[in-house]
């Protein structure tokens, strides 16, 4: 891995912050926030990876629960198909 964990969390979690649309940027740093500390070297690369998706592609993920063939099929993605968002 190029970077450190503790480089690659401040990493993600700038990018979860800052993706474009407010609608966005709550979704990603509230998911972010919740599981980043609970996930391993290879799922931190997992959800650093899932962040360079274009934001439709996400939210349509987070909201229709369905995987396409661009999206990998791993611990982090269902974490995140599985998670809501709480008002």
């Amino acid at each position: 891995m190029d970077f450190s964990k503790k480089e690659l969390k401040k990493k993600i979690l700038y990018r979860s912050s800052y993706r474009g649309t407010k609608e966005m940027d709550f979704l990603m740093t509230s998911f972010t926030n919740k599981y980043i500390d609970s996930l391993d070297d290879d799922d931190l690369l997992d959800l650093s990876n899932l962040l360079n998706l274009e934001d439709e592609k996400l939210y349509s993920l987070n909201r229709e629960k369905k995987i396409t063939k661009d999206i990998p099929n791993n611990k982090v993605t269902n974490l995140f198909i599985s998670f809501k968002l709480k008002k």
